[in-house]
Parts: C-alpha cells; sequence; structure tokens
C-alpha cells in the first residue's frame, strides 16, 4: 500500500494534534474529557473543517469500523484532488451509535461528505502503523521540507548581507554629503 503525501502530511498533524489533546501540564490522561469538550463544541468546529481537517477529525476518534480496508487502503494513495465521494466509501465504514448524530450534522454543511472522506481515512491510518516505506517517504518529505527551508533562510541571508551592504553605502553616502555641506558653510573637513 503506498500513501500519498497528502494524507501522510495530514496523518502527522492529526497525531499531533491527539497527542496534544492526550495528556495535560501534569502528564495525567486526559484524552476522554477533552474529545468530550471538543464533540461539544461541534458547531464551531465545522467551520474549521476545510482549512484544517485534522483538527476537526480528532472528535470522531475511535467512531469507525472499518469493514472494507482495501477501500480505504486504495483512498490513502490518492491526492487531494482525486478523493473518492463519501457515498462511495461509507459502505465499508461502520459508524458508532454515540457518533451518528455527529455524523449527521457534519453531513449537512457544504463540504461535509469532503470532511468525512478525509476524517475516515485520518482514522484509518491513526489505527494502522507505517510501514517501512511509508517512513521512508515521510522522511523523504520532511528532508524536501528542510532543504526548501535552507534555500529560503540563504535567499534571506543573502538579501539581508545586501541590504546591510545598501544601508553602509547609503550612511558613508550621507555622511560625506554632511561633511561637504560643512565645508560649504566656512568650516574644515572634518577627516
Amino acid at each position: 500500500m503506498s500513501i500519498s503525501t497528502f494524507f501522510l502530511e495530514l496523518r502527522s498533524a492529526y497525531q499531533a494534534e491527539l497527542d496534544d489533546l492526550t495528556s495535560d501540564s501534569e502528564g495525567k490522561d486526559v484524552l476522554r474529557k477533552r474529545l468530550a469538550e471538543k464533540r461539544k463544541e461541534l458547531g464551531f468546529l465545522l467551520q474549521m473543517m476545510e482549512l484544517s481537517p485534522e483538527m476537526v477529525a480528532v472528535v470522531l476518534h475511535q467512531a469507525f469500523r472499518f469493514t472494507s480496508p482495501a477501500a480505504m487502503d486504495h483512498l490513502l494513495a490518492q491526492d487531494a484532488d482525486d478523493l473518492p465521494e463519501w457515498d462511495s466509501i461509507s459502505d465499508g465504514i461502520e459508524i458508532a451509535p454515540w457518533a451518528r448524530d455527529m455524523v449527521k450534522t457534519i453531513l449537512e454543511e457544504p463540504m461535509g461528505a469532503w470532511f468525512m472522506t478525509i476524517a475516515s481515512a485520518l482514522e484509518y491510518m491513526h489505527n494502522k502503523p507505517l510501514t517501512a516505506a511509508e517512513r521512508a517517504q515521510l522522511a523523504s518529505a520532511d528532508d524536501d521540507e528542510e532543504d526548501q527551508d535552507e534555500v529560503r533562510n540563504e535567499r534571506h541571508d543573502d538579501t539581508h548581507t545586501e541590504d546591510h551592504e545598501e544601508d553602509e553605502a547609503d550612511a558613508r553616502a550621507r555622511e560625506e554629503a554632511g561633511n561637504d555641506w560643512m565645508v560649504e558653510q566656512g568650516f574644515d573637513r572634518k577627516d
């Protein structure tokens, strides 16, 4: 099975979101409590489902049981623009009774079906360990991002150096102009 870069990135973000909810500052496990709080905020969270689906998807943590792993594996290989419709995969997904009203509310939203596809994929991945190839792919994507960051930093450093050199040249020119003006006023040149 291959996971698209789109889903690998979302997987990391989803896992980070769950990790943030898992324990408090004292290290106590508070995941259930925090998930219950998030679920009560569903109406507010729905505003974020298009921009940050991983932050909203946590409300459906442990809400799915997957009866068609092959369909989910196929879904994970897709890029953002090629996702199957929720209706085409929902037959292979059982929704926990406690989550059915939330799913109904989500599906009433304009982007609800798209979000349900994403949320189910995130939860499916969460319960499935990464293969060695997927870990390598994720590491490669991280390396590529680090390389891009280095290039951006080098460009910034180059621009900063050029700006600094221009600032020094401007300062020297202003000082020279000031000295010239002082000479014109009858003062001796400052050396």
